[in-house]
């Protein structure tokens, strides 16, 4: 099904503000690390998708409810606003409880009727994005969208600026909202020690380092204000849902690679095709997350301190288990060269951008195999089809690699996500299905 141009599938939009159910305090700030300031140009995008059953008898006013108090356990960043340091301009979050931005819609079609329609970008209109800036101070980090469709299901939508924390961060913070809509409010809480009063005499800050292979310098536009690359090329969203069976034969074929190895050597290498020898990807990053675990042991504040960088580079042509045995091999972790990009004292310093991108510099992979996103319930319903993707990706484009659903004729396997230049993904989507029957 394709939707027919100028239909107003959401409409009547309104927005409100939530803030914490309690105080934070005077003066508290939350110290951005040098990892959160590599991601302050991208932003992730969650999509839940739930049936009538899950929310009968629920209005906007009940789903709303839940978010005051997951505002105040979670963590007062999330409803914090960007400020600069006075010293040396270093960005960190003023934890002043001006809450997160809540959108309400509706849509014209049914729950069904949306999931059957084969664009994937359509679901930008169930996620109220706004990008940071210009007036950093008055900007929410965080966006959540309730929209209601013709049957009664519901889609709920998670803009998140990925400055606060990864995708782990952002899927445990909406896990914890369904988690007090059901009565079930957290015992634990979190360590709240990046948490500070604020103190104008922040730490000297070093120059820069050589800027590693995985991270691209982009210049932002001056005029706009807005935290936002410009991109050469029109990127694309597309999704496909590889099952557990196409999954099995596929990983056969790479030798028993594992899922996210297989899928990233077989994008890696059909993109090289269509891309030409000229522009054909020699270099990848990989981007995995370590100990994701971690968060059903603890919790914990949002940040992107769990991710793990690598780098990837094939000097000829490899075929597909010799792709898959690379990218499981040669993952060295290279996170901590970003230590060495402590920003300087001024956004222009000698001449060059102080201003970074990871996804899309090279062709990105990243791997949120174990995401819990069908963790996030309603009253005992998990969603019919959840997932998450990325704007702000450079040229390179980015795949995101994620847990295909849990139940329902199509359970298990993998949703693979792609963000790619428009007048590419087309050829990508041809080359895949004829190659391997997949897409």
């Amino acid at each position: 099904m394709v939707s027919t141009p100028g239909e107003n599938l959401v409409y009547d939009v309104r927005l409100s503000s939530v803030v914490p159910a309690s105080i934070t305090g005077e003066d508290k700030f939350h110290e951005l690390s040098n990892m959160d300031l590599i991601m302050k140009l991208h932003y992730l995008k969650g999509i839940y998708f739930f049936t009538s059953d899950a929310v009968r008898g629920l209005t906007v006013h009940d789903l709303k409810k839940p978010m005051f108090e997951c505002l105040a356990l979670y963590s007062p960043s999330v409803s914090g606003r960007i400020r600069r340091s006075e010293d040396n301009g270093r960005p960190f979050i003023k934890c002043n409880d001006s809450g997160v931005r809540i959108a309400e819609a509706k849509s014209s079609k049914n729950l069904d009727e949306w999931l059957a329609f084969d664009d994937y970008s359509l679901n930008d209109q169930l996620i109220y994005s706004q990008f940071l800036g210009p007036d950093l101070g008055f900007t929410p980090l965080v966006f959540v969208q309730f929209t209601w469709f013709k049957c009664g299901g519901i889609s709920i939508g998670l803009s998140w600026s990925h400055i606060l924390g990864d995708a782990f961060s952002a899927s445990h913070f909406i896990n914890m909202w369904g988690q007090i809509l059901t009565g079930q409010v957290p015992s634990q809480h979190l360590d709240m020690s990046t948490i500070k009063n604020y103190n104008k005499t922040n730490k000297p800050l070093s120059p820069i380092a050589k800027v590693p292979l995985y991270l691209q310098r982009v210049q932002l536009d001056p005029l706009s204000g807005h935290w936002l690359i410009s991109n050469h090329n029109k990127m694309q969203c597309h999704s496909f849902h590889l099952t557990a069976k196409q999954l099995n034969h596929l990983t056969e074929a790479a030798n028993l690679a594992k899922p996210f190895e297989v899928i990233s050597a077989i994008i890696w290498k059909s993109l090289a095709k269509v891309r030409g020898k000229l522009l054909e990807p020699k270099i990848v990053t990989i981007c995995s997350t370590r100990n994701a675990g971690s968060w059903d042991k603890k919790c914990e504040l949002p940040s992107n301190s769990q991710v793990k960088i690598s780098s990837i580079e094939v000097s000829e042509d490899a075929d597909l288990p010799e792709l898959a045995k690379l990218i499981a091999n040669k993952q060295v972790d290279e996170t901590n060269l970003i230590e060495e990009l402590i920003m300087a004292e001024k956004d222009d310093y000698d001449g060059m951008s102080r201003d970074f991108i990871l996804y899309g510099a090279h062709l990105t992979f990243v791997n949120l195999e174990e995401i819990k996103i069908y963790e996030m319930e309603l009253r005992g319903h998990q969603p019919i089809f959840a997932s998450y993707s990325l704007s702000g990706v450079g040229d390179e484009g980015a795949i995101l690699v994620l847990p295909g659903p849990s139940s329902g004729k199509e359970k298990g396997g993998r949703v693979i996500n792609l963000v790619l230049p428009e007048n590419q993904l087309g050829e990508l989507k041809y080359e895949l299905k004829r190659e391997w029957g997949i897409c």
